[in-house]
This record gives C-alpha cells, sequence and structure tokens, in this order.
C-alpha cells in the first residue's frame, strides 16, 4: 500500500516520484508546489511517497516501489506521465520495463540507467558513505547535514537547503537503508531502446551525482527523446531551482500531452487517494 495526493482531476495524469532522502514533501506543498502548478496547468498530478516513506508502509525494495507505482497510475485512470528525480527516475525506468502499457510519457530527472560500475566495488563505497552517519549514531539529520551540501549547486538558496535537509532528516532510518540497497543493483541500459513514449532528460549543471553528460548520453538511446540542462542547479533541481523545473516539465507537457481548454469541467480540488 502506498499513499498519494492529488491536487487536480482533469486530462493527463501525471505521477511525481521522489529520490532516496526524499518523500513526496520534497515537490513543495500548497500553491507553490509543482503539484499544484501541474493542476493549475490542467493536468491531474499526483506526488508518491514510496513505501516505508512518509505514510505509506512497508519497505522500499524495488519490487515493492515498482508495484506502488503500478497501482497509483491505475488509481489515476490506468496511465500517467512519470517524472522520477533520481532514485524515483529508475524506478520510473523499471516501471517502463516491466508495464509499458501502464507509461504514457517520461521525465527523467537527475538520474541514470545504471548505479555505479560493475565490478561493485564502486557500489560498496557509496554505501559506506552514504551510510557512515547512521553508522556513528548521528540518524537522518546527520546523514542530511553530511550530504545535502554537496547535492547542491552553489547558486542553492539557504531555503532549498533547509527543505532539503528537512525532508531528509524526516526518512526513517530502515527506510533509507533498505532503499540505497534497491538501487545498488540497478541497471536498465539495454531497456532504453525499447521506450517508446516521449521521453525528457532532465540534468541539472552542477549534479555530482547524475552528471549532464551520463544523462546526455541516456538521451541518445531513447528514440526520440530530448535534453535539457538546468543552469546553476545541483542533484536537487527540483528542490534548488522550482520555477526552471517546472517550467521545463510544463513545457514538455505541453509539446506531447496539451490540455483542452481550462474552461471545460469542475475547477481544481485537493483530495488523497490511497492505493492498497
Amino acid at each position: 500500500m502506498a499513499t498519494l495526493a492529488v491536487p487536480g482531476q482533469r486530462e493527463t495524469a501525471v505521477l511525481l516520484l521522489h529520490g532516496v532522502g526524499g518523500g513526496r514533501a520534497i515537490w513543495g506543498e500548497g500553491a507553490a508546489s509543482l503539484p499544484a502548478a501541474l493542476a493549475a496547468a490542467g493536468y491531474r498530478a499526483a506526488a508518491l511517497d514510496f513505501p516505508g516513506y512518509g505514510s505509506a508502509p512497508g519497505e522500499p525494495t524495488l519490487d515493492a516501489m515498482v508495484q506502488a507505482v503500478a497501482e497509483a497510475v491505475d488509481a489515476l485512470g490506468g496511465q500517467a506521465v512519470l517524472v522520477g528525480h533520481s532514485m524515483g527516475g529508475m524506478v520510473a525506468q523499471e516501471l517502463a520495463a516491466r508495464h509499458p502499457a501502464l507509461v504514457q510519457g517520461l521525465v527523467l530527472a537527475c538520474t541514470s540507467a545504471r548505479f555505479g560500475q560493475p565490478d561493485g566495488a564502486w557500489q560498496a563505497q557509496f554505501l559506506a558513505d552514504r551510510l557512515a552517519p547512521l553508522d556513528a549514531g548521528l540518524g537522518m539529520a546527520g546523514v542530511a547535514a553530511r550530504l545535502v551540501p554537496g547535492l547542491v549547486g552553489p547558486q542553492a538558496s539557504g531555503a532549498a537547503r533547509g527543505h532539503a535537509a528537512a525532508v531528509m532528516s524526516r526518512v526513517p532510518e530502515v527506510t533509507y537503508r533498505v532503499a540505497l540497497r534497491a538501487i545498488a543493483g540497478f541497471d536498465r541500459r539495454e531497456a532504453l531502446a525499447r521506450i517508446g513514449v516521449p521521453t525528457l532528460m532532465l540534468a541539472a549543471e552542477h549534479d555530482r551525482t547524475a552528471p549532464p553528460d551520463v544523462m546526455q548520453r541516456m538521451a541518445g538511446r531513447v528514440a526520440g527523446a530530448e535534453y535539457l540542462c538546468l543552469a546553476g542547479a545541483g542533484h536537487i533541481a527540483n528542490v534548488e531551482a522550482p520555477e526552471a523545473f517546472a517550467a521545463a516539465v510544463l513545457s514538455f507537457l505541453g509539446r506531447h500531452f496539451p490540455v483542452p481548454s481550462l474552461q471545460a469541467g469542475p475547477p481544481c480540488t485537493s483530495l488523497a487517494i490511497q492505493t492498497t
């Protein structure tokens, strides 16, 4: 079971998938959030908590996360455009490979098609570095204090850094440990050529976790994929540059999934969907 919030109920469904240190709150809250911006533009926008995040029970194994997204897409009408950030982009690729009929389009942001190197040494070092604060008893607040400064770009505001750290600090320790290990063996490079839906690869200039050149190469392996790099931002580009991030997503949606006149249908409302 997973939970998601849906601020709008019109036309194309857009499902937002967060990263390993996130949760649906990473997309912002209220009128300033990305779900609200999408809903205002006429899309059915939902932000999902993966299992173990927020109020969603369970553990974020790769299978469980894919199942949660599949259930959420079903709740949204059976097909959706997936906007996946970092780990969320990996889950989006996994769903597209396993259940392509559920995916109407893809925005893969600050992510990659493979985690680490084939020999596993990089993954082992990555896990050791990311888990060191927890192993030292510093908790998720210690993880956030250590990681967030290196994840954002030099232009990130104090508010952006604070929001990213606050969201990461709220991730349960066991959830973070399971999610890291869930993506440690991720490799869907061979599936890129089979993606047959409109796709945007959205990179960030100062992202050292999913560098722009990596994402540009990914775009080259997906037929017709678009590539865009957000200037000035780092790995948490959706928090550091929310307006530019939203503009890129809305521009992509407008080209491939235009919305009929907003005069049709009822005003946007707020509700919650719980998938089982």
